[in-house]
């Protein structure tokens, strides 16, 4: 939590990837709050050739693109936030990238708690955990 999804077009690029994943950790963490020991991000590369918007490839616009998935806990964030974050991420990894094309997308996916997890435990688990240990 949260786990993100990067994709870039273009070819594999570590030094991009590390740029990328790096500025999308820092607003994950500043703007959405959630703890930098839990961002657990891939990054894969789609070539331009094959990475097609209105009928075109991002080769024939002379455009890049991206696409980030990000699953968070529903209910953490606010509306304001998600707003934000969204604004941010594309502002910022456009900035990284150059070039890239409007149609660049960012899906935030609120994940049910019970239906989402790590280390083997559901969101959910934890909070009855946590709830129950602050009972005692």
């Amino acid at each position: 939590m949260p786990h993100l999804n990067l994709q870039l077009s273009g070819t594999p690029d570590a030094e991009l990837s590390s740029r990328a994943t790096a500025l999308i950790a820092d607003l994950t963490v500043e703007v959405l709050g959630k703890p930098r020991e839990l961002i657990a991000i891939a990054v894969h590369y789609v070539d331009r050739a094959h990475w097609f918007i209105d009928g075109r490839s991002l080769h024939e616009w002379g455009r890049n693109a991206f696409h980030l998935d990000i699953s968070i806990t529903d209910e953490t964030n606010t509306k304001g936030e998600k707003a934000h974050y969204l604004e941010q991420v594309h502002s910022r990894l456009s900035a990284l990238i150059g070039d890239v094309h409007e149609t660049s997308y960012i899906h935030i996916v609120d994940a049910r708690a019970a239906a989402y997890g790590y280390g083997g435990l559901s969101q959910e688990r934890r909070y009855q955990l946590a709830q129950s240990q602050a009972k005692s």
